[in-house]
């Protein structure tokens, strides 16, 4: 006999979607979202860190590679939180060496965030095997199916959107 947790990854909503194929749809994207919540405790597990400290160095991490320099009142906007929660967030990082306050070029107040080379490896070590799985499988995908796809992800995020 299933349990609520053994299906939750099944349509157990009020609103029933009307043709089978809608059914599967769903059901696909609820089993997609329970891999990558599994896939984000492992991260969290194999990091050793709270969630959004996690969260908070990958954004150092991406800013970082990407050039774009990072201030802690971008991660207030980027986490949806506090100053002082994002304060507390940097001090944990800082004290595990995975990310230096470097001063700003030109106003000696503001500082910004820089990843440790240990922090980089850090979040690598964290995501390279769910990031290698998904382009592995996008790979294997048809131009077509992909493209279908693409659209298909776009309305229902819009739709998602819409809502929140």
């Amino acid at each position: 006999m299933k349990n609520i947790v053994s299906s939750e990854e099944e349509h157990l909503y009020s609103a029933e979607p009307i043709t089978e194929s809608a059914r599967s749809l769903i059901t696909a994207m609820q089993q997609l979202r329970g891999a990558q919540q599994r896939q984000e405790a492992r991260s969290l597990d194999h990091s050793g860190l709270h969630s959004q400290d996690l969260r908070a160095l990958r954004y150092i991490v991406q800013a970082d590679r990407s050039g774009q320099p990072i201030s802690p009142k971008d991660l207030i906007t980027m986490l949806n939180t506090s100053s002082a929660n994002v304060t507390n967030v940097i001090d944990r990082l800082v004290k595990k060496s995975l990310v230096t306050r470097d001063p700003h070029p030109t106003d000696r107040r503001a500082r910004f965030l820089k990843p440790t080379g240990v922090a980089i490896n850090e979040v690598d070590a964290a995501f390279e095997e769910h990031h290698a799985a998904l382009i592995s499988a996008a790979n294997s995908i048809s131009r077509a199916d992909a493209e279908t796809t693409s659209r298909v992800l776009a309305s229902l995020t819009a739709a998602l959107n819409d809502v929140a």
